[in-house]
């Protein structure tokens, strides 16, 4: 694919496109999926609300392409390691209220428009968390995964559960290591 002329229409649709995309997710992050107008895309991004609906449709639409642009974490390396990696990633937003993380999580929960347009993002991250995974089930150990780590950051940070809500990070995920190993390894050949 030939990238246009920066003059050009299509290059001028394109940076139109990522500004009103910025400025949707900014929007997004901060008031969450209800609260976000399409008026207030349209004014951030500096543009009239009739062209945002031209080129996105709808707020939902706008919505997906926000998560389904959102940079989804590669795992390298052994099976181990990707359980570590995802370890890492979880281990920095226990430590620290990941406040955009927590909105599109609150977005999720509360509106099923927010909810169908975030399944994507999950697929795609479920998508690379099987790939590093060496199993025939290897999709459904990736959704397992994902399953334990956003049931950990909702009950952490949205529900407050007690004892998550209040327990160190480092114990939390000491406490993980072995089942996000085990789901990540090969599974043992079976006895002859």
């Amino acid at each position: 694919m030939t990238t246009p002329p920066p003059n050009s229409r299509a290059a001028q649709r394109r940076r139109t496109e990522a500004r009103i995309l910025d400025a949707a997710a900014q929007i997004f992050l901060s008031a969450g999926y209800e609260r976000t107008t399409i008026r207030a895309v349209a004014s951030a991004a500096g543009v009239d609300a009739a062209l945002v609906m031209h080129y996105f449709g709808s707020k939902q639409e706008l919505f997906r392409q926000v998560i389904e642009t959102a940079p989804v974490p590669g795992f390298s390396g052994a099976p181990g390691q990707a359980a570590e990696q995802i370890l890492a990633t979880l281990a920095d937003r226990l430590a620290s209220e990941p406040t955009a993380s927590l909105t599109l999580l609150r977005s999720m929960l509360t509106n099923p428009e927010a909810a169908s347009a975030a399944s994507v993002a999950a697929a795609r991250y479920e998508t690379q968390i099987a790939q590093a995974i060496p199993a025939s089930d290897a999709s459904l150990r990736a959704a397992i995964i994902s399953a334990i780590t956003l049931g950990v950051m909702v009950s952490r940070h949205l529900i407050k559960s007690d004892e998550l809500a209040t327990a160190d990070p480092a114990q939390i995920i000491n406490l993980l290591r072995p089942c996000m190993i085990s789901l990540a390894a090969q599974p043992p050949s079976p006895p002859r």
